[in-house]
């Protein structure tokens, strides 16, 4: 089952390889990881996003709340939470496919944030399977670079990590 964990840590030299190391010496994976200071400077929140039962996944969350960096810990898996993701996609856009790619941005209520006599450069965020349609409606059209930003999520109304 795929597991979506929202760690409030001390913003910290170090404290990131923490606690990737700790899923590489237990060998888990992650499957994508964000991190960026909060509003408060001194704290960094971190968006893990791994794969595992639910057994594994909680043995994981009780090793990474023993790292002293960790300061509130939460498998937004288990409660109601919205997460996003944001895509760039650098295509080549000459000549007919210069409309196709157009019409593609507004579909999926994405944007071209660069443009070139050749290129197009699309902006598009929502949750995954979103992300990935976006990625299949573009197989017609040569993608020459993709960077993906991993997912972000938060709980719903009140429920908060903070």
């Amino acid at each position: 089952m795929r597991h979506i964990i929202s760690i409030l840590l001390e913003n910290e030299s170090g404290a990131l390889s923490r606690v990737a190391g700790l899923f590489s010496a237990r060998a888990y994976n992650i499957e994508s990881l964000t991190v960026a200071p909060t509003d408060d400077p001194s704290l960094s929140r971190m968006t893990l996003v791994t794969t595992g039962s639910d057994e594994i996944v909680e043995q994981v969350c009780k090793q990474l709340n023993k790292l002293i960096d960790v300061v509130k810990l939460v498998d937004l898996t288990r409660d109601l939470h919205v997460e996003r993701e944001l895509i760039l996609v650098k295509v080549r856009a000459e000549n007919e496919q210069r409309d196709e790619i157009m019409r593609l941005a507004e579909i999926f209520n994405g944007h071209i944030i660069d443009l070139t006599d050749r290129t197009y450069t699309l902006e598009v965020t929502g949750d995954s399977a979103k992300i990935d349609a976006v990625l299949k409606a573009l197989e017609n059209i040569p993608i020459l670079e993709v960077v993906r930003s991993g997912q972000l999520g938060m709980g719903r109304g009140a429920m908060g990590i903070v």
